[in-house]
C-alpha cells in the first residue's frame, strides 16, 4: 500500500483520498517501474457487499488503492465528517490509462464483457488507442481462470483490465496478481461503455452527481441495486 496518499476508511474500506490529477500520476509512475498495483474501484453495492461478506471485504482491503468509485461513497464520507476531494471511477481511470499507454506504447491485457463487446471494443482500441500493444484480449465467458491467468504470464503486459464484475474480478486479481508485475484494475462494465453498447450519462448528469438517476431511467431493471446506496448510507450511519 502506499502510505504517501491520505485515505478515507468507511465501513472497515479504506479509500484513497486525492483527486484524479495526482492519484493519475502516482499510477503511471508504478507502470513505468513495473511495480505491482491492484486498484479496487468500489461503489457503494461492492462496499455494502463486502460488508455482509468478510472474505470479499479483506480481498478489497488488500488493493494498494481502492478508489471512491459513486457518489454513494462522498455521501459517506460526508456523513462521518471525514471529506473525500473527489469521485474517482473507474471508467475515467480506464479512459485515461489507455490514453497515456498508447501514447507511451504500453502493452495491455483484456478479459471480460459479452463477445460482441469484444469485437467492438477491439474496433475502438485499433481506432483510439492505437498504441496500445494489446497481449491478449477475450470475453468473460471463460470456465477456466488458469488459462487467463497462464496467457498473463506468458505475456507479462503493463496492464490488466478485468471486465467480470465484482467479485469475481476481484476475487482473480487477489489469486494471480502475484504472477505478473503491472496494473490489475476490476472495470465491471467498462468495456460496454467504452465499446459504445452501453451510453455513459451526459455530462450534465455526472456533473450534478446524478449519473445513477441516468441509467435507472435509461434501465429499469437497476432498481434492485440503486436500491443498495440508502441501505449502505444507513450502515454508514449506524457506524458513526
Amino acid at each position: 500500500m502506499n502510505d504517501k496518499l491520505k485515505r478515507t476508511t468507511i465501513l472497515n474500506i479504506s479509500y484513497i483520498n486525492t483527486n484524479f490529477t495526482h492519484f493519475l500520476k502516482i499510477i503511471q509512475a508504478r507502470i513505468n517501474n513495473r511495480e505491482n498495483t491492484f486498484i479496487a474501484t468500489v461503489n457503494p453495492e461492492i462496499a455494502y457487499y463486502a460488508h455482509q461478506n468478510p472474505k470479499y471485504q479483506s480481498i478489497i482491503n488488500d488493493a494498494d488503492f481502492v478508489t471512491p468509485d459513486g457518489i454513494g461513497i462522498i455521501k459517506a464520507a460526508q456523513i462521518i465528517h471525514q471529506p473525500i476531494q473527489s469521485r474517482i471511477t473507474g471508467f475515467d481511470v480506464f479512459k485515461a490509462i489507455l490514453a497515456w499507454g498508447s501514447q507511451n506504447h504500453k502493452s495491455a491485457y483484456f478479459a471480460g464483457a459479452k463477445p460482441n463487446v469484444i469485437a467492438d471494443l477491439k474496433a475502438v482500441l485499433k481506432d483510439e488507442y492505437p498504441g496500445i500493444k494489446i497481449s491478449g484480449i477475450r470475453d468473460g465467458y471463460f470456465q477456466d481462470n488458469q488459462v487467463v491467468a497462464d496467457e498473463i504470464n506468458a505475456t507479462h503486459p503493463d496492464m490488466v483490465f478485468l471486465a467480470l464484475g465484482s467479485p469475481k474480478q476481484e476475487e482473480f486479481i487477489h489469486q494471480y496478481r502475484h504472477i505478473n508485475n503491472g496494473l490489475w484494475i476490476g472495470l465491471g462494465g467498462s468495456f460496454d461503455v467504452l465499446s459504445g453498447n452501453t451510453q455513459r450519462a451526459p455530462q450534465f448528469w455526472i456533473n450534478h452527481h446524478l449519473e445513477w438517476l441516468y441509467r435507472l431511467l435509461k434501465e429499469p431493471s437497476r432498481l434492485p441495486r440503486i436500491m443498495v446506496i440508502p441501505k449502505y448510507l444507513k450502515l454508514v450511519r449506524k457506524s458513526k
